[in-house]
Order: structure tokens, then C-alpha cells, then sequence
């Protein structure tokens, strides 16, 4: 069994300003500043595109985490797939889609995570990652947001 959720956000700013935002490290890394991630090998700084490779390193529940993901799929502006290739999880998939509408963007976040043990990882599961995964990407969602509305209103002055 695995977590799985989706996670909508509507920003009003340009489909590909919001996408372009949601694949740089360095603003990835300050949406989650709450948690100390940052990224440690790979793509370290900038814009990450298809077949790369970021490892990061994160405290979660007091205890240091490390994962290496790499974008497995990209199709701009409409979508981009971030899969966990070493790390501590059995599956780590985070699918990332884009909307332009009338008002600006929206944006979907389709998260998978499945805990590293089995059995005792569906208990680990419900009690303790959903709610935290779902309180990262609602957070990542808000700075995402926060930061394309503020981008969008400065250019357009």
C-alpha cells in the first residue's frame, strides 16, 4: 500500500513562470526551510530538466533523511514527474501538472510515497507520513504561489 494524494493550487501568474519556479533547487530548498532540506549532490543550485539528478538531505521527525530524486519526465509547461531513485523510501513519486487558465495557473501536485518497510510500514504510513507529506506540499504549494504572484506583479510593472 502506499500514501496517495492530490494537492490543487490555483496562482495567478503564467503557466510557464509557475513551472520554470517548480523546477529550480534553490527555491525548492527555501519552500522547505522549515525541515533544513537542501541539496547536497547533483544539481545543486538552478533549474533542474529531464534526466536530472538532485540528492537531498532533510531533517524529518528529528532525524536526518537523504534521497536522491531525478526528473523522470518533463513536458513544459504542462508537467514534470519527480521520481526517488536512492533514498529511504520503497516509492517516492511526485507528478507536478500545470494548467494555464484565465486568472493565471493551476497547479496539481500528485504525491506517492510508500514507507521502506512492509507491514509495519502501513501503520507508519497512516499515523505519521501522510499528514506530514500533506502538511510539505501544501507548504511548498503556498511559497510556490506566494513567489510566482510576486515575480508576475514585478514584471508586469
Amino acid at each position: 500500500m502506499s500514501i496517495r494524494f492530490v494537492h490543487e493550487t490555483s496562482i495567478q501568474a503564467p503557466v510557464e513562470l509557475v513551472f520554470d519556479l517548480a523546477l529550480d533547487v534553490d527555491v525548492h530548498a527555501a519552500s522547505m526551510s522549515s525541515n533544513k532540506q537542501r541539496a547536497v549532490a547533483g544539481v545543486t543550485t538552478g533549474s533542474v530538466d529531464l534526466g536530472d539528478q538532485v540528492t537531498w538531505r532533510a531533517t524529518h521527525f528529528g532525524m536526518p533523511f537523504t534521497m536522491t530524486t531525478e526528473i523522470t519526465e518533463l513536458m513544459r509547461p504542462q508537467r514534470f514527474v519527480e521520481d526517488q531513485v536512492k533514498g529511504a523510501f520503497r516509492v517516492f513519486r511526485h507528478e507536478y501538472t500545470f494548467r494555464a487558465t484565465d486568472a493565471g495557473t493551476d497547479m496539481t501536485d500528485h504525491l506517492e510515497v510508500q514507507a521502506p518497510f512492509p507491514g509495519l510500514g502501513r501503520m507508519i504510513e497512516l499515523v505519521f507520513l501522510e499528514r506530514h507529506f500533506r502538511q510539505l506540499i501544501q507548504a511548498r504549494a503556498r511559497y510556490l504561489k506566494t513567489e510566482a504572484e510576486h515575480c508576475h506583479r514585478d514584471r508586469s510593472r
